[in-house]
């Protein structure tokens, strides 16, 4: 929702301990959202059928048949009885200031779905990512992947402010791949009482978004690389576009590319992303991608399509023929801009 004048001068300093506020907004835009459906969505654009796990309410019909026409499985959704879908609300003005509440809804029961019984029946993952979502969810599946032998990535991403130091920890020790942002790297390692040296000890590979910079590749005894992002000149909604950035990686490590070319795939999906309104109105080919890919970076196989194999969200894919993926976290309903971290 837009509001034409300004957040700040309905605040009245001595009043703040009384606020009471209406906002008689101009526009009102739906959009669909959350973690795992976007990066399902960015996967499915590059030629996938991701299984999209995560809880959602009655509410979500729609919006499932939507992601379904795309190409992504929802067959392991959990559809509460008794909440809404999740939905992110935010007011914005002119100046860019937000009043926004985020309603968890039926994430809630997110921990309700059991990530053995859902690879049982859709395949066995060879890697799972594991999105911001319930705090007992998202512990939940690490312990799973665990048990089973089965390689994830962590993407605590926002939840990052709410889980504890142990909780963090255990999410991401034996990680195979660690998503953060620039802030969420130094808040990962000031929760988790960790050195940076620890860390890298610790998982496969560090990735960390640097908006408009790029990204960051890290592996314990190798120096650091960072790749460029991909310029654009329409920079319209960072929204979701961190989203894009994991569906280019994770597709471009499916099809069995190096951390800098997934990187760099990674950034092409986050460019596309970042000029749309929206976190799931960007369309776009592998053919496509590829072509980014090479006027970028330069020659280079194509990552874009990915071979079968690869798990994202908590998501994730099975090992099955014909090239599925699981995607586990939060699906959403905002009105306004998504939740779902932009190329942070």
């Amino acid at each position: 929702m837009t509001f034409p004048g300004r957040i700040s001068d309905q605040l009245l300093a001595d009043k703040l301990d009384r606020v009471s506020l209406s906002f008689l907004v101009d526009t009102l835009e739906i959009r669909d959202g959350g973690v795992a459906a976007n990066i399902t969505y960015g996967l499915a654009r590059l030629g996938h059928r991701p299984l999209l796990v995560a809880a959602v309410g009655q509410d979500f019909h729609d919006y499932g048949r939507r992601l379904a026409e795309l190409g992504v499985r929802t067959s392991a959704v959990h559809a509460s009885a008794t909440r809404h879908t999740a939905r992110f609300l935010c007011t914005t003005d002119p100046d860019g200031n937000q009043l926004a509440s985020f309603y968890a809804g039926a994430m809630a029961e997110a921990a309700d779905i059991d990530l053995v019984d859902v690879m049982d029946r859709c395949g066995r993952a060879d890697l799972v990512l594991i999105g911001a979502d319930a705090p007992a969810a998202m512990l939940r599946h690490t312990r799973a992947c665990r048990a089973l032998g089965i390689p994830y990535a962590a993407d605590p991403a926002q939840q990052l402010a709410r889980l504890e130091g142990p909780e963090i920890r255990e999410l991401a020790d034996g990680a195979h791949l660690l998503f953060t942002n620039e802030y969420e790297h130094e808040l990962l390692l000031r929760k988790t009482g960790w050195t940076h040296a620890e860390v890298l000890r610790r998982i496969g590979t560090w990735i960390t978004t640097l908006g408009e910079k790029g990204s960051r590749i890290e592996q314990a005894g190798s120096p650091a690389v960072d790749v460029s992002a991909v310029p654009t000149d329409a920079v319209v909604d960072p929204t979701g576009v961190g989203d894009a950035f994991r569906a280019g990686y994770l597709a471009a490590l499916a099809a069995g590319h190096a951390p800098v070319r997934c990187a760099q795939t990674g950034s092409v999906m986050a460019s596309l992303a970042l000029s749309a309104v929206g976190t799931q109105t960007y369309d776009t080919t592998p053919e496509a991608v590829g072509d980014l890919l090479r006027t970028t970076y330069g020659a280079y196989a194509s990552a874009a399509p990915a071979a079968p194999g690869v798990v994202q969200g908590a998501a994730g894919v099975p090992h099955t023929p014909d090239n599925d993926r699981i995607a586990a976290g939060t699906a959403a309903r905002p009105a306004g801009p998504a939740d779902g971290g932009a190329q942070r």
